[in-house]
């Protein structure tokens, strides 16, 4: 099992010295995956509720710096050479799809093939109220997105027709050096439905205990029967609330591919890279 941290580009993680910083250590202590998330805009009263939190409130504050993912993770790669980065997540509703093709084979070839890419349907109404984008119907989008980029991803000149995207004839390059694992991201039964029929991965964020996992995990086997896949041939990455190191042997247990670490690192560039460290020392001889 792999060790990844999800601790760059908010608050202090978005300060270009600790984001080089931290992406230097974690690559030199055995980290496997720097993951950054999105939000475009925040609000001060949000009227969404938040669903990987049991109060229903993001723990971000609405003031706190959020750098875009792929602006963050482009520093981060270029500070680095062989430690993976992903986009966790991208909420690809949001977003032309067409340039986020572009935009993700673009860092993929930069970085050496180093991109997975994190998508969720978004959950904040407020958000998508900003970007002028439909909050209805946004898992419908976010499927065919999917389809649509990797049609662009794979054909030199791509033509698609769909209800919510639709182009003819069209080159986008570069190319990714290779096929760009899309990892869903998400907990309910619904994200799990998505993984199952179109993702090649999951990312559960945030679950409260290794029991949660296992009950994903359950549901997500006897989806990707239903769907005519196997479990085996899906990435699955989890990130638990409260991480104990007697949780390792479980997690590898249930098959789960990588255990991300959530966390905000010092605003001190030295600091961050002790923290890391710590971290290492920690939990990378547990993985084995």
């Amino acid at each position: 099992m792999r060790l990844g941290l999800h601790a760059l580009g908010i608050g202090a993680g978005a300060m270009p010295e600790v984001v080089a910083s931290v992406a230097g250590a974690a690559e030199h202590c055995g980290f496997a995956t720097l993951w950054a998330g999105e939000h475009v805009v925040m609000v001060d009263q949000p009227t969404s509720r938040y669903p990987y939190a049991a109060d229903g409130r993001i723990a971000v504050p609405a003031d706190a710096d959020w750098l875009d993912p792929w602006v963050c993770l482009s520093f981060a790669a270029a500070a680095t050479t062989t430690i993976g980065i992903a986009t966790g997540v991208l909420l690809l509703p949001e977003h032309n799809p067409v340039v986020t093709a572009k935009q993700a084979a673009s860092l993929d070839r930069m970085s050496g093939g180093r991109l997975r890419l994190g998508i969720g349907v978004g959950w904040s109404r407020d958000e998508f109220a900003a970007l002028d984008v439909p909050f209805e119907r946004r898992a419908a989008r976010t499927r065919e997105y999917v389809a649509a980029i990797r049609a662009l991803w794979n054909s030199d000149v791509t033509s698609f027709s769909g209800e919510f995207v639709t182009f003819s004839a069209l080159r986008v390059y570069p190319k990714p050096s290779r096929p760009i694992p899309v990892i869903v991201g998400g907990n309910s039964d619904a994200a799990m439905r998505r993984v199952a029929s179109w993702g090649d991965g999951w990312y559960g964020f945030y679950l409260a205990e290794v029991d949660a996992v296992a009950e994903r995990i359950r549901l997500l086997r006897e989806l990707c029967r239903e769907a005519g896949r196997s479990l085996e041939d899906l990435s699955l990455t989890v990130a638990l609330t409260d991480p104990r190191p007697e949780d390792v042997a479980q997690l590898q247990n249930l098959g789960i591919d990588e255990l991300v670490l959530v966390g905000a690192p010092p605003p001190d560039a030295v600091e961050a890279a002790r923290w890391v460290a710590s971290l290492a020392d920690q939990w990378v001889p547990l993985l084995g």
